[in-house]
């Protein structure tokens, strides 16, 4: 698959549903409308141990837990630091970052003065569908105010009802079809002036995550623009690809520690 090398005009959102199985959305009709007009994979992997502040460091920072140190929920200042994506985009290509999340947690993918705007609900505190639909209903609001050229929105619907229920359990799918009704409320509103990539995490088992399973470690990634091309296969595709792929679309470069291609 080809396109452009970046372009100044390029605006970029990820969207992360935490804990979401490829499996998990085969049945959903908007994920897979919103599929079959993407680029994607169903066989992306994430990183070991997979669980989710890990995976999100090695999200932002392109590197593997061995590399940057956090293993567990509990974040690890790098010993050698590196630049995350919201701080190369920041100060080597001049672009503005937002965050909007419902697991506080989150906040360690980005370094103080990194980003334009953060947004956070609590899910632990109203509930994690309803911090879902406020957090989205705030991006629309901001997003449409605003001209910002990363946006990250992160839902834990799916990761909370997987440890209380168990994955692919009712409750769980019912927390992977919220999630993407907020998705499609997203891409709805803000329209195709967005490149849209929809990912996640980590998987699970049971009532768990955090093991070299393929339940735990395969992840989606779908890649939705005016850019890409419908159906598209992404290949052999992991979690750390993400990073310099964003930067590769915004026409900034990667940092030269990352470790992952861009999957353009």
């Amino acid at each position: 698959m080809r396109l452009h090398k970046g372009r100044f005009d390029m605006k970029v959102i990820m969207i992360l549903a935490d804990g979401m199985r490829p499996d998990s959305i085969t049945n959903v009709e908007n994920a897979q409308r919103i599929i079959s007009k993407s680029a994607s994979t169903m066989n992306a992997r994430t990183v070991y141990p997979s669980v989710t502040l890990p995976c999100h460091i090695s999200l932002f920072h392109s590197v593997t837990p061995e590399r940057h140190g956090t293993t567990t929920n509990t974040y690890v200042p790098q010993v050698r630091p590196i630049d995350g994506l919201c701080e190369v985009l920041k100060y080597e290509g001049d672009k503005k970052c937002a965050i909007f999340y419902n697991w506080e947690e989150i906040r360690d993918v980005s370094r103080p003065n990194s980003l334009a705007h953060s947004c956070f609900y609590a899910g632990r505190r109203i509930g994690y569908k309803l911090a879902g639909e406020e957090l989205t209903d705030a991006a629309i609001s901001y997003l449409k105010k605003y001209d910002t050229d990363f946006t990250f929105i992160y839902f834990g619907y799916p990761d909370m009802a997987g440890h209380d229920h168990g994955w692919m359990t009712e409750e769980y799918l019912e927390a992977i079809q919220s999630s993407w009704n907020n998705i499609e409320k997203l891409m709805n509103e803000l329209g195709d002036e967005y490149t849209y990539i929809i990912t996640a995490d980590h998987g699970g088992h049971n009532r768990t995550h955090g093991t070299d399973m393929p339940e735990d470690m395969i992840i989606p990634i779908i890649i939705n623009g005016k850019d890409f091309e419908k159906g598209a296969d992404l290949g052999d595709a992991n979690i750390i690809d993400i990073a310099p792929t964003i930067t590769k679309l915004l026409g900034v470069e990667a940092d030269k520690e990352w470790e992952g291609k861009a999957l353009i």
